[in-house]
């Protein structure tokens, strides 16, 4: 279904030239985007505040990526890992698990933060998990 109404939306930008249904298409698809980026920000400030970290830190982009780097026990030289290509990704997963390790969840909860995180970590923030601290103590 949702194959049919992009092949749909992309055969009507192809006719007219973007137009009308580009507009349409582009608006949507950056409403969307918008909302799901604050509720990451949301998810990710109800986090660093329930680890003991203030909740604004979660808005400043790299410095967020630091204090989850402590949130979980990593060392802050990794966040120089998130620049290289394809290492950023292995990065991201030891994360995610990490981070499902010191909120007491489950692998499969780590699959869900990597698979989709704007999701998962709303859940975390908001759900009823509790911070045990770090998983990987270094």
């Amino acid at each position: 279904m949702l194959s049919f109404f992009f092949s749909l939306a992309f055969e009507f930008l192809q006719r007219d030239g973007g137009g009308f249904f580009g507009t349409i298409f582009g608006l949507t698809s950056s409403c969307i985007g918008l909302l799901l980026f604050i509720a990451y920000v949301a998810g990710l400030w109800q986090i660093f505040t329930k680890a003991g970290e203030a909740g604004w830190k979660a808005i400043i982009p790299i410095y967020n990526l630091w204090v989850l780097l402590e949130i979980v026990g990593r060392p802050g030289w990794w966040i120089i890992l998130f620049f290289i290509p394809f290492v950023n990704i292995i990065v991201w997963i030891l994360i995610a698990l990490d981070l499902s390790k010191s909120f007491d969840k489950s692998g499969w909860y780590a699959l869900g933060l990597i698979i989709l995180p704007w999701f998962f970590v709303v859940i975390l923030g908001f759900g009823e998990a509790q911070y045990y601290g770090p998983a990987n103590k270094t």
